[in-house]
């Protein structure tokens, strides 16, 4: 369970001082309580935070929330070199989302002008984004097993009363729930990129990085 604010500077510094030649990166974390208010992110949807802190951050979209037994996968990706977009980015991460959710029975879908993957009306998982030299990071939070509960305290993304959903309310859950799908939707991704997984060994870093080969 990571601390959101060192993951944060962490890639945002890698985007801010592009090497020559660097690998295109994955990450994979969950982190502690928090919410993430978008760089156009409006504090009216932000309705009542509690103890949890609100971190301004400078991603797209507007505010959400992270915590334990979410999927939080940070994309540190070349598209420059790629000659990709933010929108075809953003059609990907999505497609390999429901492509995943598929491999557990849940119909997913996406919505037009609402970015994010949804199950009917509710939103399963939301995307943020942001562009620096040439390369991605930020990325997308795919709620799993998890208390929803904070999601009440604020307007999901900028939309008042939006419902939220996780895997768990359609697939039995069990402790091994979260790392299952950590590996089905990475490899989707993975795969979506061109790339074969490459982990990181049991005690490497921190933040769950794996690189992309």
């Amino acid at each position: 369970m990571q601390d959101y604010e060192p993951i944060w500077q962490a890639m945002r510094y890698l985007a801010e001082h592009p090497r020559e030649g660097r690998a295109d990166e994955v990450w994979l974390l969950s982190h502690k309580p928090v919410y993430t208010q978008g760089q156009a992110g409006k504090a009216e949807h932000i309705l009542n935070p509690g103890d949890i802190p609100v971190v301004q951050v400078d991603r797209g979209g507007q505010v959400t929330y992270h915590g334990p037994g979410q999927l939080v996968v940070y994309l540190l990706i070349d598209v420059r070199r790629r000659k990709m977009g933010v929108r075809g980015l953003v059609d990907l991460i999505e497609q390999e989302i429901i492509t995943t959710l598929a491999s557990y029975n849940i119909e997913a879908k996406t919505r037009p002008g609402a970015p994010g993957v949804y199950v009917k009306d509710a939103k399963i998982a939301a995307l943020g984004l942001r562009i620096k030299n040439g390369w991605s990071y930020h990325g997308l939070s795919l709620n799993v097993n998890m208390d929803l509960g904070p999601f009440k305290n604020i307007n999901p993304c900028g939309f008042e009363k939006l419902e939220v959903a996780q895997i768990a309310d359609f697939y039995p859950a069990d402790d091994h729930l979260l790392q299952a799908v950590s590996k089905r939707l990475t490899d989707a991704l993975l795969n979506g990129l061109g790339y074969q997984a490459h982990y990181d060994k049991p005690g490497g870093d921190k933040s769950g990085q794996g690189a992309a080969e």
